[in-house]
């Protein structure tokens, strides 16, 4: 896909395959009958391919035929450093992970003693600038879910005039019939195409496709326009600020006019699951201004961005804001999830406000601190950034080559966060599997790589990567 290394690099596992190996259609026959045992007692319909997690290695995904394929699509993003990393297999083989795991806590009424030394050294040693404290959670969506709740009550506690203002019984009694003033006439702005989870209010936020709503009531909050660039952006630059500028002056008005008034907006800074969609850094810091101004939350889901993909440890540290989001949320490849923040007043002023029995995992906090270890021994995070460089050349060289198949192209300077578009995308991703690479789509016809922190340039020089491209 692009011309070959001068100088061949180190890479990071040394006895990992030297390139995909095919030997039987996939699904094969060993796939195939498991697919149909699986498909007896658990929905199958959704599957991509069964995977042999034993044998894959690295970058490489096994099947049960023999079949070992090149995974530019790492478990939908949320695989970091490699299939059985063995500083991984060594965290997680550890008396301090057994521990987490037969002895799980409910985490809001029996931490463990050593609770505070696992956030500080894992979770919280990355913490986005300016945000201290985190609420822990089990997925994506339960971190967007419970960040939309610090959102709601930190602003009926404005309304209400602090947090030592006590509740009326008339809050009280109506909380109880889902009825206002107890539940309060307040929403979340989203945007088009957006992707923010699967449960209620995360699901009313999430307007990517239709498949993932129907039949399933939601709240009437707001979406606002998303930027919907042209590319190359060097050549659209006027059109493309004219078309954000739309986009922010329609949020503000939503923000001022909609019935039922946003507490907070949340927002992806590359919209992943619509289509990888992108804007610039004159959105962002406007939308952050538009927030300030209007004494409303900026919620940033870094679910898919985060933990280095985009060639920064946090895909908003490319906005150049000149003050943090109030709160990141973040999951996949930090395998645990949750949400930032650095205001206190985004505690509850109650105890059991923001609490479920859970409230995370020890065990995947243990195993994030693993792989932070990892990302910061083999300097992961600027791994990505090079090699998000130089697949970006090589599939810009191809775009100007085959402009009717790489359309659209974008990503640059954002890691391997990239994507095109395909007017025959889903014959892409079937063809890509046939000579064994593993790729995702996104929205209606992009073709999205997510490929693997630990995924270097010579991955990228691999023959069946470049052939099919």
């Amino acid at each position: 896909m692009a011309t070959r290394l001068q100088h061949p690099e180190q890479p990071f596992f040394p006895d990992e395959p030297s390139g995909p190996h095919i030997k039987t259609s996939i699904p094969g026959p060993k796939s195939r009958q498991a697919i149909e045992d699986l498909n007896r007692v658990f929905d199958a319909r959704s599957l991509n391919m069964m995977a042999d997690y034993p044998h894959s290695y690295g970058n490489y995904l096994a099947d049960p035929d023999g079949n070992l394929l090149l995974d530019v699509y790492s478990q939908i993003a949320s695989i970091p450093v490699g299939y059985n990393n063995p500083s991984l297999r060594l965290a997680a083989t550890s008396p301090e992970m057994a521990d987490a795991l037969i002895n799980r806590p409910a985490l809001g009424n029996f931490p463990p003693h050593n609770w505070t030394s696992i956030l500080e050294s894992g979770i919280l040693k990355v913490a986005p600038k300016g945000l201290n404290q985190v609420f822990t959670a089990m997925a994506g969506s339960d971190a967007n879910e419970t960040a939309y709740k610090a959102a709601f009550m930190w602003k009926r506690r404005q309304q209400r005039g602090g947090p030592d203002v006590d509740f009326t019984p008339e809050e009280a009694e109506t909380s109880m019939r889902n009825a206002s003033p107890g539940s309060p006439q307040l929403s979340i702005l989203s945007f088009r195409s957006a992707f923010h989870g699967r449960l209620f209010a995360s699901l009313s936020t999430t307007r990517s496709k239709p498949i993932h709503k129907l039949d399933i009531p939601a709240f009437d909050w707001p979406q606002a326009p998303f930027p919907r660039l042209r590319y190359p952006l060097e050549e659209h630059v006027e059109e493309n600020r004219s078309e954000e500028q739309h986009c922010l002056e329609e949020t503000e008005r939503l923000i001022q006019e909609w019935h039922l008034p946003p507490a907070a907006v949340v927002i992806e800074p590359i919209q992943a699951e619509g289509g990888d969609n992108h804007a610039t850094s004159y959105f962002f810091q406007g939308l952050r201004a538009l927030t300030r101004k209007h004494n409303i939350l900026m919620i940033v889901d870094e679910v898919q961005t985060g933990i280095g993909a985009t060639g920064k440890f946090w895909a908003h540290e490319h906005w150049d804001l000149q003050d943090p989001p109030d709160i990141v949320t973040f999951s996949k490849k930090a395998q645990t999830a949750g949400y930032y923040y650095g205001n206190l007043e985004l505690r509850p002023n109650r105890p059991y406000r923001q609490f479920n029995t859970w409230m995370g995992d020890p065990a995947r906090a243990i195993l994030f601190r693993a792989i932070v270890g990892e990302i910061e021994r083999l300097d992961l995070v600027e791994n990505t950034k090079d090699t998000g460089k130089y697949l970006y050349h090589g599939l810009e060289r191809l775009a100007g080559k085959f402009p009717e198949e790489v359309i659209n192209l974008r990503g640059r300077d954002r890691g391997t966060f990239i994507a095109w578009d395909s007017p025959r995308r889903e014959e892409v991703l079937r063809k890509a599997k046939e000579i064994g690479i593993n790729l995702g789509g996104s929205g209606e016809r992009a073709v999205r790589l997510r490929p693997m922190l630990v995924f270097q340039k010579h991955h990228g020089e691999l023959e069946p990567f470049e052939g099919f491209v």
